[in-house]
């Protein structure tokens, strides 16, 4: 009789204590995934604003002689002449 007794404890403790487990988890993961989405929003937010503020000015332009060398012919002349 008392196995029985004890063996019926055991399997509500059991139930209870998963229970307790589950509702804990729960709350805790739910509230590091809001923190998440609402960084996630914040740095979406922050880059559409960027991007809104680089599309909007229309006197930014790219330098297109960047790229371009001063004077080739002395790139060159120390090739061919190293003296």
């Amino acid at each position: 009789m008392w196995a029985k007794d004890k063996l019926i404890l055991a399997v509500v403790l059991l139930v209870v204590a998963f229970s307790i487990g589950l509702w804990a988890g729960h709350s805790r993961g739910y509230k590091k995934a809001e923190a998440d989405i609402k960084k996630i929003q914040a740095e979406a937010a922050k880059k559409a604003g960027e991007d809104a503020a680089k599309a909007a000015n229309p006197f930014e332009v790219a330098n297109p002689l960047s790229g371009v060398e001063v004077n080739p012919f002395e790139k060159t002349k120390k090739i061919l002449n190293p003296f």
